[in-house]
């Protein structure tokens, strides 16, 4: 005969064990005014010796469930998980508990995940370049405190945390002019929606590129793959441009992963990197400084980028009513061994 499941430990348990009044354990489990020392410790002894964990929905119908949202774009892309680092670091010594759903790069799959944190009342989202329309973002913030990351532009709404991606960019060209090049390619994740061109890093960067190469004059070599942020975008453009009647010399992939895809369509054509061509991505990820890709790459301080988007969350959980604020940090370029002189 199978076991009845195990009863859940409510409130009404934990304060006959402490021998309190149901209201003195919401105080503590609050920590609200008009909890003695002596309570706390009785009531918290309980709730270890118990076992109890406080219903989320139970707390949410209180005012607060302590989680927050963070949506992804996507799980394989190193660099957000230097984004989540910092989210978690800077609430390691809160109550806030950190739950993660992919986007999956769609405005389809945002939405149901945008509205799943929604309705489990969690206490604030951060949204990690999203490409939901920029009305809908608006007003989901009107609703949940709310921090976008790597989405340019002021909102009424919500706080963002974004790298100076037309800097970035810059950074790389002048290194590679710097090292001889001129004819310098990008590998770009192709927009459709016009309206965003103006706030995705991947279009700040691409227009970054370009504007670099027409400060140092070259123009007439400029040069766009148009795929996707991924490893086998990286690949399918970086096959683009070797197939070209002139092949480029230097490859920027707009992110590191995309420099991946690029480096194995480079050695699959028999070409060497850098003797033949020379990479460089954007993001810095683990994988940029793991020893053998030893790729060259833009730091745009993913932690750092996390850690602000919580800091904004918390500041704007505990004060509805301030006004946005934008955080924009500076790269800096960090060279290893995809890039040489030509």
């Amino acid at each position: 005969m199978d076991k009845p499941a195990p009863r859940r430990v409510t409130i009404v348990d934990v304060a006959r064990h402490a021998q309190v009044s149901t209201t003195a354990v919401s105080k503590v489990l609050r920590n609200a005014y008009g909890a003695s020392p002596a309570m706390r410790t009785k009531v918290q002894q309980a709730i270890d010796e118990l076992g109890y964990r406080p219903s989320a929905a139970a707390r949410g119908l209180r005012g607060q469930t302590y989680t927050i949202g963070v949506m992804l774009p996507e799980l394989r892309n190193l660099f957000f998980a230097d984004i989540l680092d910092g989210i978690t670091t800077q609430l390691g010594d809160s109550d806030y508990q950190v739950l993660l759903a992919p986007g999956c790069n769609g405005e389809k799959a945002e939405a149901k995940v945008i509205d799943a944190m929604i309705d489990r009342s969690m206490d604030g989202l951060v949204l990690i370049a999203p490409v939901s329309a920029k009305k809908r973002l608006t007003e989901v913030a009107a609703g949940v405190p709310t921090v976008v990351v790597g989405r340019h532009g002021a909102s009424p709404t919500y706080d963002s945390v974004t790298d100076d991606d037309i800097a970035g960019a810059a950074l790389v060209v002048d290194h590679l002019v710097s090292l001889g090049h001129r004819r310098i390619a990008h590998i770009e994740h192709h927009e459709t929606d016009r309206i965003r061109l103006a706030e995705m890093p991947n279009a700040l960067r691409a227009n970054g590129y370009r504007h670099a190469m027409i400060a140092h004059g070259l123009e007439d070599e400029i040069d766009v793959a148009s795929t996707s942020y991924t490893q086998a975008g990286g690949y399918q453009g970086a096959k683009e441009l070797l197939a070209r009647p002139v092949r480029p010399t230097a490859i920027f992939a707009g992110a590191d992963v995309v420099a991946l895809g690029a480096l194995e369509a480079i050695a699959e054509a028999g070409l060497s990197v850098p003797g033949d061509i020379s990479v460089a991505g954007y993001d810095n990820s683990a994988l940029a400084a793991f020893g053998p890709i030893s790729l060259t790459s833009v730091d745009q301080d993913g932690r750092q980028m996390g850690a602000n988007a919580a800091r904004l969350l918390v500041e704007r959980i505990n004060q509805r009513d301030r006004r946005p604020t934008q955080v924009k940090l500076t790269p800096s370029l960090v060279v290893r061994r995809t890039t040489a002189t030509i």
